[in-house]
């Protein structure tokens, strides 16, 4: 059901004229405020919102003339209409500077009223859901979208509740899936900007060809194709914020023009030579290894230091400790109520399996594993037979190399490889006890000892197979 429209304010002395205007538009649905004065009209627009405006050139008192100078200043996004019996191109003229949007001479035809009224309320509906959608845009990402507790989690929602306020140029810098849209989305909302517009730009998503025109706009002519003049994302950005994603599969001429802008706001259209200037910050990301792109001449090292000004760097989610489950529990809720199920919740046996895998697509990669798992889970629970096996993934680890932290002993390191020994054996036995001891040479009673020193779950079966971990 589309929102109700405010009422439209109309202005005439003409007691008859207000009671025929008020009338014609009752008939197509809309309300009207009707008054006898500008001065009536002035409290009432202090009080309560508008549609539209429409008033008669000539009042006792202040004239419409006057009324829409004065209301142009106070609300200048008001839209104006003016009737007059005096039809001049003159008067048009002055009707116009004066603040109206139009202007409509006597005697005039019901359908040319309603028309205008129609063009204003299309606008107020677009302007609305404008608003709505760019509050649904800024809510998706709030500061409380960041899930986690652990520390280097708390130390990131610290450090941008400190950071957003401020007009400082942001580089975010982890692997894919780590979040740094979510950081960057949470420094645009947090700032004095949140009201204007955010836009993002994926680098690596558009052809280097393309991307300078996409970013700066173009004239019309400016290379084939151009049949018109284009603004560019840093003009619609003005006011607001403007996202660079994956910033390092930038173009290192396209590099030096971004240096330029991130100077003073300055720039040229491809294809022009107006200087243009807009007040925009910049936030910018990437998943490469930045310094290496420098060291191999990919990343300007100048445009390094312009855009370091506060770095981010989202942890991986494998360095997150008990945030997986955490963030699992997330999704859970998030897919049971998009896919229409009970909201389910995850087994121990499921926790531990989602704890032991290193996760090298992080969240992005856990919210398919999630997403997976509810549409194979019957309920209530989750499984680890819900769960993909993680075969695939743990190889792509072994091909990029060792990325877990250095552990801080031995022994703890020791404790890490025994407890992902222990799971991957669990995991190819189906959770057997029996299975998994006689895989790994070792009694059931030493296998259970492990387990529970490690913290790997040994409750039963739904089933009461004593044999087998609960799943």
């Amino acid at each position: 059901m589309s929102q109700p429209l405010p009422p439209i304010l109309l202005v005439d002395d003409e007691k008859n004229m207000r009671l025929s205007v008020a009338t014609m538009l009752a008939d197509e649905g809309f309300q009207t405020e009707p008054v006898e004065s500008a001065e009536q009209a002035e409290q009432l627009l202090e009080k309560r919102p508008f549609l539209m405006l429409i008033t008669d050139a000539h009042l006792g008192g202040l004239s419409g003339y006057e009324l829409l100078t004065r209301v142009r200043k106070r609300r200048p996004d008001l839209p104006m209409l003016m009737i007059t019996a005096y039809a001049t191109p003159k008067l048009a003229a002055e009707a116009i500077k004066a603040g109206a949007t139009d202007y409509l001479p006597k005697p005039f035809a019901p359908e040319e009223l309603i028309l205008h009224v129609n063009r204003c309320a299309e606008r107020y509906r677009l302007l609305s859901e404008n608003a709505a959608l760019r509050e649904r845009v800024s809510n998706s990402y709030r500061l409380e979208s960041i899930i986690g507790q652990s520390e280097r989690m708390q130390e990131l929602r610290e450090l941008i509740k400190t950071v957003a306020p401020t007009n400082a140029t942001v580089l975010i810098l982890g692997e894919s899936g780590t979040g740094k849209e979510l950081v960057a989305g949470a420094l645009h909302s947090l700032s004095s900007r949140t009201k204007n517009n955010y836009v993002r730009i994926n680098c690596a998503a558009i052809p280097e060809t393309l991307l300078e025109s996409e970013l700066f706009g173009h004239e019309k002519g400016a290379f084939t194709g151009a049949l018109k003049q284009k603004l560019g994302r840093v003009e619609e950005a003005d006011g607001g914020t403007i996202f660079l994603d994956e910033i390092g599969d930038m173009s290192r001429s396209l590099q030096a023009k971004l240096l330029r802008f991130l100077e003073d706001g300055s720039f040229t259209r491809v294809g022009g030579n107006e200087e243009l200037k807009v007040n925009v910050r910049l936030l910018a990301a990437t998943n490469r290894d930045i310094i290496q792109a420098i060291r191999e001449n990919q990343f300007r090292e100048d445009l390094y230091h312009r855009l370091n000004v506060v770095q981010f760097r989202p942890p991986p989610l494998r360095e997150r400790g008990q945030d997986a489950c955490l963030l699992a529990d997330h999704f859970l809720h998030q897919f049971c109520t998009s896919l229409g199920k009970p909201v389910m919740t995850l087994s121990k046996a499921a926790a531990s399996k989602l704890l032991a895998h290193h996760w090298p697509g992080n969240v992005r990669e856990l919210r398919n594993v999630i997403e997976r798992a509810v549409i194979l889970s019957p309920g209530p629970q989750v499984l680890p037979s819900h769960l993909p096996d993680f075969e695939l993934e743990t190889r792509l680890r072994k091909a990029d190399g060792p990325v877990a932290p250095i552990p801080d002993s031995l022994d703890e390191a020791l404790s890490n490889f025994e407890k992902q020994l222990i799971m991957s054996a669990l995991e190819r036995n189906n959770f057997s006890i029996n299975k998994t001891a006689e895989r790994l040479k070792v009694t059931r009673h030493a296998l259970r000892y492990r387990m529970q020193r490690l913290n790997i779950s040994t409750d039963s079966s739904p089933e009461g197979d004593p044999d087998v971990l609960e799943k």
